[in-house]
């Protein structure tokens, strides 16, 4: 059992929690995810890790109340547990293996959508903990939707937050805000990394590719065993068959077929639909959660 060290909500149907896993907590990396089940008989849910702490053998992690299995998690109070907690999974993100001093050269920004901001946060952090202040900028539908703002303001370079409705800071998105500091306000950038919903990071890079700014994103699909058996999280990346949770999670935005990762996150969530994409995609699709018939 996993116990919950803290429990804390950050935003309406927004909750943080800091988990004793000693193990995890001691190979973690930017950029990789957990899968939790909060008991026996529960679903498996994947989780991006929001922050680490190998001495104290924590890992944070943050819900959204979506479905019965994140209500659930979100009931969960100080002093409960979880039945598993598995990982780090995925490949950790890539600069992480990149040279330091090479990293120094670089001028990198963010752009974090929603829920995106909670796995932005330890990239962030990790870049600022190694002498690297990037740029960040946080979109959020409304003000009461930003989360972890004191956080990434003691660890980014410059914060620049966004509304939809014009409730905090500024009006409009995170690429409106990109596309005024690069054009108007004479920012360069090298590396831009963005994670948040499928259409967001979508609109991200064919302005980035417009721009000329390589961008990496982090693709979240519907995952199931975060091992590659399933196939759920199948993606297409510059027309090759990948996994998200083994490949990725994060791979060049300017690669990624959006449309397609999005048309199929939408059939997958009918069992028809399930049995249409096991029929179209033949050998590649695996079929390990299952579902597909």
């Amino acid at each position: 059992m996993y116990e919950i060290v803290k429990a804390k909500k950050l935003a309406d149907s927004i909750f943080l929690c800091d988990v004793k896993a000693e193990r995890v907590a001691k190979h973690c990396e930017p950029g990789q995810f957990v899968i939790v089940r909060t008991d026996a008989d529960s679903e498996r849910i994947p989780l991006t890790i929001c922050d680490y702490d190998p001495e104290a053998g924590t890992v944070t992690i943050v819900v959204q109340e979506i479905g019965a299995g994140t209500k659930l998690m979100a009931n969960l109070k100080e002093g409960d547990s979880f039945h598993d907690f598995t990982g780090p999974l995925g490949l950790p993100s890539e600069f992480v293996k990149t040279p330091i001093e090479e990293l120094k050269k670089k001028n990198i920004v963010f752009v974090a959508g929603g829920l995106g901001t909670a796995p932005v946060y330890p990239q962030v952090k990790w870049l600022h903990n190694h002498g690297i202040d990037a740029d960040v900028i946080v979109g959020s539908k409304t003000k009461d939707l930003i989360i972890l703002e004191e956080e990434m303001k003691a660890v980014a370079g410059n914060l620049y937050i966004t509304t939809d409705d014009g409730s905090y800071v500024r009006k409009g998105m995170g690429t409106d805000v990109l596309k005024d500091l690069v054009q108007n306000q004479g920012k360069k950038y090298d590396l831009c990394i963005a994670i948040g919903p499928m259409i967001m990071m979508k609109f991200v890079c064919l302005l980035t590719k417009e721009l000329g700014i390589p961008t990496i994103v982090s693709m979240n699909p519907i995952m199931v065993d975060g091992t590659g058996m399933c196939g759920a999280c199948r993606i297409l990346v510059d027309g090759k068959v990948k996994f998200a949770c083994v490949d990725g999670p994060e791979f060049d935005g300017h690669l990624v077929d959006f449309d397609q990762a999005m048309k199929r996150q939408a059939q997958y969530k009918t069992q028809e639909g399930r049995a249409m994409l096991a029929l179209e995609e033949g050998a590649t699709h695996h079929g390990g959660c299952g579902q597909c018939g």
